[in-house]
């Protein structure tokens, strides 16, 4: 039996759902025309029942897409929905990942990207039950500890983000547990059972960049003497972590771009290029704006690898998660050594918490480990068993530079907190009152890890 597609075209003009028939029909899929409903309305009736439905989303309706949406989920509620959009700010991408769109796909529509993630959908099984799917979950983020609202608003993504194949751009400072939430994303996804390969961009010699990315021939250059896969080949059908991809030299992130675009790469002494089916997610520690300012990351790279932005705080900005990881990493510390009475005494808990942390989550991590090894006689945890280097921050004034630029960010995200709070959570009247235009005003929201949602009044 075929598999049977429901298009909505409400976007007549874009010819969007043209091309996506143009795609799909050759390999097998019968496209059936459904005439668009209201907002409200119902689909008209069909005989039997859709394998996938495929909504081209208008400009207007893309705004306030959820009436749509809860009535078709009502009426079909078993089959998935993929959107086709022109463009699409993050904050629209997540609102339709929260209505129940499996995935979505921006104009103009490519063969290659379209058909892998039309066919991963037809083959998924029905939904899992909730108890199986909740404990999914649980395994996907058993390691990202943390209650705090900055660090949850991005926690809470995942699992929305998991279920769709675009692009992610994880950004944080280096410690903060970027390549935990890709592993999470890779394990709540349809590629979970397919490899998931990370490399950091900036451990790799220039010259051997290419090569690790895309492999070789045998005989492409001396001392080649057998073929390699390079790391898309090794991740295929899973996902491939970048990290450091501002470090990727200007030349290996043209080619970088090409395969994003094509999904097609050519290895090194290769006459001919391969396909290579791969999710790919990229890290960043520093300012990718500046990077692109000063010439060392290509614009059109990271708007192809920043569809989804995804932002982790830096330990000093959620101090309230202090203790509840150093319990954490405390219990995994002590797990071989069947130790279940060791704790911290207040006094220790308070050095935690007055130290700003400038290697994040993975040094508190370290440094826990390294108290409960001191600790071991006493059974608790003290003060005189919290090393950190105090005093080499107390001989290293803050910089001119650096105490203006932190000034100057406190200012904007409390700026910007103001007027979201102002204009409840409304981004484009929140914008114009700060006379900037919509998209410089998101990324200063992404930049400071703001949670729009939360301004927004909550539903009745």
């Amino acid at each position: 039996m075929g598999t049977t597609l429901w298009l909505l075209d409400y976007d007549l003009g874009s010819g969007a759902g043209a091309a996506l028939r143009d795609i799909v029909e050759p390999c097998g899929f019968e496209v059936v025309a459904v005439r668009p409903p209201a907002a409200s309305g119902r689909l008209n009736a069909i005989a039997g029942e859709p394998s996938l439905i495929a909504i081209v989303l208008s400009p207007s309706l893309l705004e306030s897409p959820g009436e749509l949406l809860q009535s078709l989920r009502s009426q079909v509620p078993e089959a998935p929905v993929v959107a086709m959009i022109a463009g699409g700010e993050p904050d629209r991408i997540f609102r339709l990942l929260e209505l129940g769109v499996q995935d979505f796909f921006s104009t103009p529509l490519r063969a290659h990207d379209v058909l892998p993630r039309l066919w991963r959908l037809q083959e998924r099984e029905r939904p899992e039950p909730v108890v199986a799917a909740q404990l999914k979950e649980k395994l996907g983020l058993r390691h990202l500890v943390g209650e705090s609202l900055s660090f949850l608003a991005t926690i809470e993504r995942i699992p929305l983000v998991a279920r769709c194949d675009a692009s992610v751009l994880i950004s944080g400072e280096t410690g903060t547990g970027k390549e935990l939430i890709a592993r999470a994303i890779h394990s709540l996804s349809p590629r979970s059972r397919k490899p998931f390969l990370a490399i950091n961009c900036g451990a790799i010699p220039t010259e051997l960049v290419e090569n690790e990315l895309f492999g070789h021939e045998r005989s492409a250059f001396t001392g080649a003497f057998s073929q390699q896969d390079g790391v898309v080949q090794e991740a295929e059908g899973g996902t491939l972590l970048l990290d450091e991809i501002d470090t990727l030299p200007l030349l290996s992130q043209v080619k970088l771009l090409r395969f994003l675009q094509e999904r097609e790469y050519r290895p090194l002494g290769s006459a001919r290029p391969r396909k290579a089916d791969v999710r790919v997610l990229a890290a960043a520690n520093g300012d990718l704006d500046n990077a692109m300012r000063q010439g060392r990351m290509r614009q059109d790279l990271y708007y192809r690898l920043n569809v989804i932005p995804l932002h982790l705080p830096a330990l000093r900005e959620r101090r309230e998660d202090i203790p509840r990881l150093a319990h954490h990493f405390l219990g995994r510390s002590t797990d071989g050594r069947k130790r279940t009475s060791l704790g911290f005494s207040p006094r220790a808990l308070q050095a935690l918490l007055d130290y700003d942390w400038p290697g994040n989550v993975r040094e508190l991590e370290h440094v826990i480990e390294r108290a409960a090894v001191l600790s071991q006689e006493e059974g608790l945890i003290r003060e005189q068993h919290i090393l950190l280097p105090h005093a080499a921050a107390a001989e290293t004034p803050e910089s001119f530079q650096k105490a203006k630029a932190r000034a100057v960010a406190r200012f904007e995200a409390d700026y910007i907190r103001d007027l979201l709070l102002a204009h409840q959570g409304n981004i484009s009247r929140a914008a114009k009152a700060a006379d900037k235009n919509r998209r410089a005003f998101w990324e200063l929201i992404r930049k400071h890890g703001i949670d729009v949602r939360s301004f927004r009044p909550a539903p009745l």
